[in-house]
């Protein structure tokens, strides 16, 4: 049985909600990349910084579950220290109604995400870093590269909202 997984995905595809379930069910730590790269004012974590919490969160003896990617900036880490990768792949516009809904909930109740972090409409739309821009370009991206780059670890691969949940429901870390 699977006691270090790695949730990838783009932007809205579930990543955090399945990630949280996962490690519920296996009961061992839930680290989620997003709170540990975003600091105060969104100020993004160097490489060396991410990779030093992301190591000073995992224990490899006791389990996790990770969510996010940062691949750019962790290397082969997670990875290579994972037993089961799960990517959800789910189509473009699944993610996108997700983001939509997801960045309007939050920004209508003013929520706090990570480290007084708080999403902004004109962080959502505008400029190269903006979300639903990058959740678009993020998305054909991860298709082009992910399976190459993820070939000899082991994957399930899930394509729809039902995948998810059948996949789920199937899982064996209780």
């Amino acid at each position: 049985m699977a006691r270090r997984i790695l949730v990838k995905g783009g932007s809205g595809a579930g990543k955090t909600t399945l990630g949280r379930k996962l490690a519920q069910q296996l009961g061992v730590p839930f680290v989620e990349l997003d709170a540990l790269h975003h600091g105060p004012n969104w100020t993004a974590a160097s490489a060396a910084e991410l990779l030093a919490r992301v190591r000073t969160e995992l224990n490899d003896e006791q389990g996790w579950v990770v969510d996010g990617n940062y691949d750019s900036k962790l290397g082969p880490e997670l990875i290579e220290r994972a037993e089961l990768i799960v990517w959800l792949d789910l189509p473009l516009p699944t993610k996108l109604w997700r983001l939509a809904h997801r960045t309007s909930r939050r920004w209508l109740s003013n929520e706090e995400l990570w480290n007084g972090n708080r999403e902004s409409l004109k962080d959502a739309f505008w400029g190269r870093e903006a979300l639903f821009p990058w959740a678009i370009r993020s998305h054909f991206s991860n298709r082009r590269t992910w399976p190459q780059k993820l070939q000899h670890h082991p994957v399930v691969r899930l394509h729809t909202p039902n995948d998810v949940a059948a996949w789920l429901s199937n899982f064996h870390g209780r």
